[in-house]
């Protein structure tokens, strides 16, 4: 493919080379160890937000680099120093009013903004000089350009005071860029939902310039892993300090300064491996839509944000706030299903995580407000769930369409910075964020991603990111201080979103693993009647992960074909309709009478409690596919297990407790004083109503541990 577009004195030409996509983007990682560049990648499908995509370049010709007086443009190579001629030209031929060009030698152009007496309404701020300007101006003038040619990069947390300036507290260092881009030449696109791999090569020109027939230089090699680090992290504040700025924060909560605040502390430790295999650990320990590695020469940013900044398509522009944060269950196995369903219950019942959301939500629909269309702010999706490898978010969607005479940098900056990552009143909240915490903010809480020359815009929050500088890498992290904070459990936020930063650093990818059961049914025999059940081979299952054999008959099957088998136990299933359908109260006492022990399940335990002379009752309302909570007694079946746990019910029919025989104990009752469990006094036969091996028992793995308690204190000796 080649296509030609642009306006102005400068023009750009693009030209497809397709590679083989099994082999895939791992070398450019390797090269962004030693070349200049950035690497992004998106690890999450969302249906209308996000798709599986790399993109990344190394060795761009120009640099970009914005202060609060300036934007400065270098050459990194000979190709690079025909675009600066390219750009001094331009900028010589179509002058904005906002800043002044000079190309002071080959490498070096400098647009110095011109100060102004002019009074910017507030929906013209975005319009007012700024370090921007030059890039708003070069964009304006390629509007028809490829889509992905464009400025890539990282903006700093200063930047913002270029839109809203305040009194800054903190000393920054000189060469602290408020932004830090790169204009690639060359480009390597793959797209995981079509399996293509790209490498597309931009050429820039006008009349006799150009840089067609340069050469390109070549990707370096990665730098080999170092050993994963086993340095101490520590933080730039302990939890008493960050508890203490917490109360500060809320106090200004409370005399109305602010109604939210975000509050940072910084995790730091020395670093030795090479910003590849950081990049390699952080996607596979947190997939994220916005993953990122760049190299910046002396320092680097390695990221996975689960937060879109800024996403602009032509008019439409959109956001994803993000605010309300649960850790996911750290429980192996499939019983974090169940602890997670509880978690995301707690998270979406929570009143201050709803009312965080909605405090960010209004204020992004307000920054919105400022450059969109009227009427065309809409909210996409409210309290979505995004989940990720250690947590779930609560997650709003909105969009908007642009104004006339608005782009995507007035989007871009009208939203700084995220209220997510600031608060509210966004202004205001700097101040406390200047005052409060301990040093200057640099990337943290701004945003990574492009600028294109088409017009669009596609960033990033910069958060679950690593900075690497000088030997160290830096992790910050904060929570949303709202008036119902409690200082203790912010301070405990900030370490759960910083726990991936050592597993990161040490190359600790978490493994999907299973809960060890309990070899208590070793060298054991369990026969199960099967009562026409839907669930006797998961009860199965459960004997067998206890190292016993098991096999199941058909009710009905002779006693002694099943007697042959020398059981250790015998397992009456559950099943439909009455226990006298399938002869469960004669079959429990030809058992008994064989003296084996016996172990009955719902249907189990109503043919038992009718064996030994009790009667059944049905429930007001039949109780399938919920929740009981019982209260165990002091009993073998219930050994290590708590004063009251969870457990799943499928059944309408229930022992009488009134009716309960001489013979049998009541080992646990449910809330409602209804049996749940019963033992002989005499006898080695117990039975329980609900069912263990449902999932709803799986909260602690309750009903794993009473199968091995069942062959463990049940079952007869091996």
């Amino acid at each position: 493919m080649q296509l030609t577009c642009g306006s102005g004195i400068m023009k750009i030409s693009s030209q497809d080379t397709t590679l083989d996509y099994a082999h895939g983007l791992d070398f450019l990682v390797g090269a962004l160890d030693c070349a200049r560049g950035l690497y992004m990648a998106s690890d999450t499908d969302y249906p209308g937000r996000y798709s599986r995509w790399d993109i990344g370049f190394a060795n761009p010709p120009v640099e970009v680099r914005g202060y609060h007086d300036r934007t400065i443009f270098s050459a990194l190579n000979a190709r690079g120093e025909k675009i600066l001629s390219l750009l001094a030209a331009f900028f010589a031929a179509a002058p904005d009013e906002a800043f002044a060009a000079a190309q002071t030698d080959a490498q070096t152009l400098v647009c110095a903004l011109k100060p102004t007496t002019k009074v910017f309404s507030e929906e013209e701020r975005s319009r007012q000089p700024s370090p921007l300007s030059p890039l708003r101006h070069i964009i304006r003038a390629q509007s028809g350009a490829d889509s992905f040619a464009g400025f890539y990069g990282a903006f700093a947390y200063d930047l913002l005071f270029c839109f809203n300036p305040i009194s800054l507290k903190h000393p920054r260092a000189a060469d602290d860029a408020l932004f830090h881009l790169y204009l690639p030449d060359s480009i390597y696109l793959l797209d995981r939902r079509k399996e293509t791999l790209v490498r597309r090569d931009f050429e820039f020109y006008a009349d006799s310039i150009s840089t067609a027939g340069m050469a390109r230089e070549p990707l370096p090699a990665g730098i080999p892993a170092a050993p994963p680090d086993a340095a101490d992290i520590r933080s730039n504040m302990d939890d008493d300090a960050y508890a203490a700025m917490v109360t500060r924060a809320k106090e200004h909560i409370r005399k109305g300064d602010v109604f939210e605040v975000v509050l940072s502390r910084i995790f730091t430790a020395p670093c030795a491996q090479p910003p590849s295999q950081l990049f390699r650990n952080i996607r596979r320990i947190n997939p994220s839509p916005y993953e990122f590695l760049m190299q910046m020469g002396s320092e680097q940013l390695v990221g996975a944000s689960p937060e879109m900044f800024v996403r602009v398509e032509g008019k439409r522009v959109e956001s994803c706030p993000i605010s309300g944060t649960a850790r996911r269950s750290r429980t192996p196995g499939d019983a974090a299903v169940i602890e997670d369903a509880e978690i995301l219950r707690g998270l979406l019942n929570s009143a201050k995580d709803a009312a965080e959301l909605t405090m960010c939500t209004d204020v992004d629909r307000n920054d919105k407000a400022r450059i969109c269309a009227p009427g065309s702010i809409r909210l996409l999706a409210r309290r979505q769930i995004e989940t990720y490898a250690g947590l779930f978010h609560t997650v709003d969607h909105v969009e908007g369409q642009l104004r006339a005479g608005f782009d995507g940098i007035d989007a871009f900056l009208s939203h700084m910075w995220a209220v997510t990552l600031t608060g509210a009143p966004k202004t205001e909240a700097a101040k406390i964020i200047e005052q409060q915490e301990p040093c200057a903010r640099r990337f943290y809480g701004a945003a990574v991603g492009a600028l294109h020359l088409n017009g669009d815009v596609n960033t990033g929050i910069t958060i679950r990111t690593l900075h690497i500088k000088n030997g160290m890498a830096s992790y910050q992290s904060g929570a949303s201080i709202v008036y119902d904070s409690i200082p203790a459990e912010e301070a405990a936020e900030t370490h759960t979103k910083a726990q991936s930063f050592r597993r990161i650093l040490s190359g600790d990818v978490p493994k999907p693993s299973l809960r060890p059961a309990a070899r208590t049914g070793e060298g054991k025999t369990v026969i199960l009647i099967d009562n026409e059940d839907s669930f006797v081979h998961t009860l199965a299952d459960y004997i067998r992960q206890t190292g016993a054999a098991a096999i199941t008959y058909r009710h009905g099957t002779p006693l002694d074909t099943l007697l042959a088998h020398k059981p250790h136990l015998i397992l009456h299933s559950p099943g439909p309709g009455l226990p006298s359908q399938f002869k469960v109260p004669e079959t429990v006492r030809a058992v008994a009478a064989a003296g084996v022990p016996q172990f009955g399940v719902c249907l189990g335990l109503q043919g038992m409690f009718e064996a030994f002379g009790g009667t059944l009752g049905y429930l007001d309302t039949p109780r399938h596919g919920k929740t009981w909570t019982i209260k165990p007694a002091q009993h073998a079946l219930f050994g290590d297990m708590p004063a009251t746990c969870v457990v799943g019910a499928y059944h309408s029919i229930y022992g009488r407790k009134e009716t309960l025989p001489a013979q049998l104990d009541v080992i646990a009752e449910n809330e409602n004083g209804i049996v749940m469990a019963i033992a002989h006094k005499t006898l080695p036969a117990w039975a329980v109503q609900f069912h263990p091996e449902s999932v709803l028992s799986m909260q602690g793995y309750a009903g794993h541990k009473m199968i091995e308690n069942v062959m463990q204190y049940l079952a007869a000796p091996a």
